[in-house]
């Protein structure tokens, strides 16, 4: 484990294996699922429109539920609520399976049930998401959230490597179930990890969940550094991911080919994702994060144009191998500098947000995606989604300076430990003399205080701050 660094430092402890090996078994029956699902609802209707729809009822649900999700993970047991989550993820894709086996499986049954996994799903991200936090050092959480898009990418890979050839050769059904199997194991493995308590669970109930998640909103928006860098995310996923949602209309219209090029295309994919993860994980620094995020989305909006450009199906493996990496860049870049900044009282929420922007905006992508591909063809649309997101880039280069400042900055980041430390007064003052902070990095607090932001909470900002200066006038008598 050393040889490979910061990742290397992620991975050694315990309950980091064990979460992430449970994240790499249940996203690989995930993906088996997409592949199963996606070309089976194109074999029922060969529409782009209907394969569009079965991943925006997949991921839409998002944007009613990740603000709820996010609320009720602040406030209750994380480690409970993924199984629950889990478990009903694992009994939907049973139900798929044995509605497909006994022939009473219709487009429109399996849309609702993709809306039921949706849904669980809403509520797994952002309680799965939280403990990261509390399985590894605050130093190592970088790579870890680098690990943790890792198990994704591979996943991306192995999913389907393995759907392929059970699709081709045994049918959908088995594939599905392959997935069920996949989150069961997963949700078994939870009882044993072993969670820092603060990470666990959030907070005693403040307000109505609605309230909380409403607050919630209200952080992120207000957030300097989270709110604007959130919105970039949101925009540019909605151009650029919708791609990766309707990938069977592009392998059979554009390329000729059939599920094994619709696995081939996936698989290329996911090793550029993971290549470029291998990458990200390996810096084990949040400086130049934000600088990556940005980038990253040029990156992806140049190679969805090669993609769409050629009807050359290796040229498009190589085209969508850049998407992957381009795309894996930017969302680990994203959820780092969202874990380092946010508030601990709050991340469940401002993790359920990015959840929302991951599943949602991807899915309202397909969505238009697919209609428009009915009317104009793939590529005019995919076209223009690349040249909008190019637009975008130039509006978030813009905000480079002031994203970085905020999200990257040492001080910012201490700033959400004060908020932690102060909150409900729950930690000994042994742990805020922990701090070491400069007069430099106080004065930026300050400033940033005075000027409204990070009131997450009204007093604890304050209270936090407090808290800070105290140890800077303690530091003194400390030396004498």
């Amino acid at each position: 484990m050393a040889s490979l660094g910061a990742l290397g430092r992620a991975l050694s402890h315990r309950d980091a294996q064990i979460f992430f090996g449970a994240s790499l078994t249940s996203w690989t029956g995930l993906w088996v699922h997409r592949i199963g699902v996606t070309w089976l609802a194109w074999e029922m209707t060969h529409s782009a429109f209907w394969v569009g729809m079965v991943a925006f009822c997949d991921l839409a649900p998002a944007v009613l539920f990740s603000p709820i999700a996010g609320a009720i993970a602040d406030r209750m047991d994380r480690v409970k609520l993924t199984m629950l989550s889990q478990t009903a993820i694992g009994l939907q894709a049973c139900a798929v399976a044995g509605l497909l086996i006994a022939g009473l499986l219709s487009i429109e049954v399996l849309l609702v049930l993709e809306v039921v996994s949706g849904i669980a799903a809403s509520f797994a991200q952002p309680a799965r998401q939280s403990l990261m936090p509390g399985l590894v050092p605050r130093n190592d959480l970088p790579a870890a959230v680098a690990c943790n898009s890792l198990c994704f990418n591979v996943a991306r890979f192995l999913g389907p490597a393995i759907a392929g050839p059970v699709v081709a050769l045994y049918g959908v059904a088995p594939a599905v179930l392959i997935n069920a199997a996949a989150y069961f194991l997963a949700t078994a493995s939870m009882p044993f990890l072993r969670v820092d308590p603060a990470a666990r669970r959030g907070h005693a109930p403040e307000t109505s969940i609605l309230g909380e998640a409403v607050a919630g909103f209200r952080y992120a928006g207000n957030h300097p550094g989270i709110g604007p860098l959130l919105l970039f995310a949101a925009v540019t996923s909605v151009m650029m991911r919708g791609v990766q949602e309707v990938l069977p209309p592009f392998v059979e219209r554009v390329f000729q080919r059939g599920a094994d090029g619709l696995a081939m295309l996936t698989a290329c994919i996911g090793v550029g994702a993971l290549l470029s993860g291998l990458w990200v994980a390996s810096r084990g620094k949040v400086e130049g994060t934000t600088r990556l995020a940005v980038l990253a989305v040029a990156g992806q909006a140049c190679a969805t144009l090669a993609f769409i450009s050629t009807g050359y199906f290796p040229l498009g493996l190589l085209a969508g191998a850049l998407m992957g990496a381009a795309g894996s860049i930017n969302g680990i870049s994203i959820q780092t500098l969202v874990q380092n900044a946010a508030d601990p009282g709050m991340r469940g929420r401002v993790l359920a947000m990015w959840g929302m922007i991951t599943r949602a905006c991807p899915a309202v992508g397909a969505l238009l995606l697919g209609g428009a591909g009915e009317a104009f063809g793939l590529r005019l649309p995919t076209m223009v989604f690349a040249i909008l997101t190019l637009g975008a880039f130039v509006w978030g280069w813009r905000m480079l300076p002031h994203m970085a400042r905020v999200l990257e900055s040492r001080a910012a980041i201490r700033m959400g430990e004060a908020h932690h430390i102060t909150f409900g007064a729950q930690a000994p003052v042994a742990q805020r003399r922990t701090f070491r902070l400069s007069a430099e990095d106080v004065a930026f607090i300050d400033a940033e205080v005075q000027a409204g932001r990070y009131d997450s909470g009204g007093e604890v900002v304050r209270a936090g701050l407090a808290a800070l200066r105290a140890e800077q006038a303690q530091r003194p008598r400390a030396a004498e």
